[in-house]
């Protein structure tokens, strides 16, 4: 049977609840009722042949509270002239949040209006899209005022989020609301005071002129002679090679005379990474390359990058020749991923799109990894590769370097 039942109907009234139709009317002070409801009955044949049935589907509509019954007439041959329903209304909203258990909510969202038209009236047009999202934030609303308001005060501050004084409000409240402030300020802010190249949550401090935590950079010497901050021969009986981490713009200040840079995603790699005469090593970013891009005189090496031979590790080579002009790949060819075939492993998602940077004889290992034609989801971490075959391959490219003519001046 499916005839409309009095809990049909009620659930019909939670829906519009849950497309937030119920609260959306009280933001733009419109009247929305009454609210017609699908009401499917029997048919006529079903009234004839099923009339017990019938009366007892009238019946537990007539008991039903908050919903009203229109009628039309029906007559049967036997039991003669009859009223069956013909359409259910919802004529009142208080009617319909009684009938569902929200009155309660109802009331807090009034408040959140009342609230918002004082403070934020720009914000009502949000308040009447996201009326449950309001909801969820109610316990929060006055504090997200606060900071819009504060923002209005202080467009683009200049500060970190940590120095934002607000009573009530910290660092972490901000960034564990970032989705809704953003939308918020877009809103409210003028458009001056947003950098709109700067988007998703990971941007909100550019977007809004909030300082960010500096990037930082780090890297070794591969050559005792070149010296950063000290000389290390003076300062140790056996040289090492300091490990450092600066800043991006303390690092692109640096003036050093370096020939040679490597990128490497390990980091053991990185810290066992052969000396090199006038060279430097980087430990790499994965897919974040933005703050090394900065540097100008990076720009003018000729960069040496070193990752994992499956999918990624071409992509991530793939970007980087985005943001570089001369970069080229160390041991991800594949003899070096041939020679190593019990250590291979698997990559967890691998990566199907093209990668027009690519040479030649990358290409063809990249394309027979996404096809899977040597193995299923083949990988060969970087960290996996003998290190005597590391210092072969280091040792026939110091020599191809040398040979090759310097990098002019960009």
């Amino acid at each position: 049977m499916n005839w409309t039942r009095p809990e049909d109907l009620r659930a019909q009234v939670r829906r519009l609840w849950e497309r937030g139709e119920l609260l959306s009317g009280l933001v733009r002070d419109q009247e929305t009722f009454p609210r017609r409801l699908v009401l499917k009955g029997p048919t006529s044949s079903e009234m004839a042949g099923r009339f017990d049935e019938v009366r007892a589907w009238i019946a537990a509509l007539r008991q039903m509270p908050y919903c009203r019954i229109e009628w039309r007439e029906f007559t049967h041959r036997v039991f003669g002239a009859n009223t069956v329903p013909r359409e259910a209304w919802v004529d009142h909203l208080d009617d319909a949040l009684r009938w569902i258990g929200k009155q309660r909510e109802a009331a807090r969202f009034r408040g959140l209006i009342e609230v918002t038209r004082s403070r934020q009236p720009d914000l009502l047009e949000w308040l009447g899209r996201r009326p449950l999202r309001a909801l969820e934030l109610a316990g929060d609303w006055e504090r997200l005022l606060d900071i819009v308001a504060w923002l209005q005060a202080h467009p683009r501050p200049g500060i970190y989020l940590r120095q934002v004084d607000i009573p009530g409000v910290h660092s972490k409240f901000i960034e564990a609301h970032r989705g809704v402030l953003s939308e918020w300020l877009d809103r409210t802010l003028p458009p001056e005071s947003i950098d709109s190249a700067s988007t998703g949550a990971s941007r909100f401090n550019a977007r809004y002129g909030f300082r960010d935590k500096p990037a930082r950079i780090r890297f070794r010497m591969l050559d005792a002679d070149l010296q950063v901050f000290f000389d290390v021969r003076e300062t140790m009986r056996e040289p090492c090679l300091p490990d450092i981490t600066l800043d991006a713009d303390s690092f692109a200040a640096l003036s050093l005379p370096v020939q040679r840079v490597f990128i490497t995603e390990n980091e053991i790699n990185f810290l066992a990474f052969p000396r090199v005469p006038a060279g430097m090593v980087i430990f790499g970013a994965g897919y974040g390359w933005d703050a090394l891009a900065r540097v100008v005189w990076l720009q003018r090496q000729r960069l040496q990058y070193w990752g994992d031979i499956d999918t990624h590790g071409f992509a991530i080579l793939d970007q980087l020749r985005n943001r570089f002009r001369y970069v080229d790949s160390l041991l991800m060819d594949r003899a070096t991923l041939l020679a190593h075939q019990g250590h291979w492993g698997r990559e967890a998602e691998p990566v199907h799109h093209d990668l027009p940077r690519l040479t030649a004889a990358e290409r063809s290992l990249y394309d027979d990894l996404r096809g899977h034609r040597l193995r299923e989801s083949l990988r060969l971490e970087q960290e996996r590769i003998g290190f005597r075959w590391v210092e072969a391959a280091l040792r026939q490219r110091l020599t191809e370097l040398s040979a090759s003519p310097p990098v002019a001046d960009a």
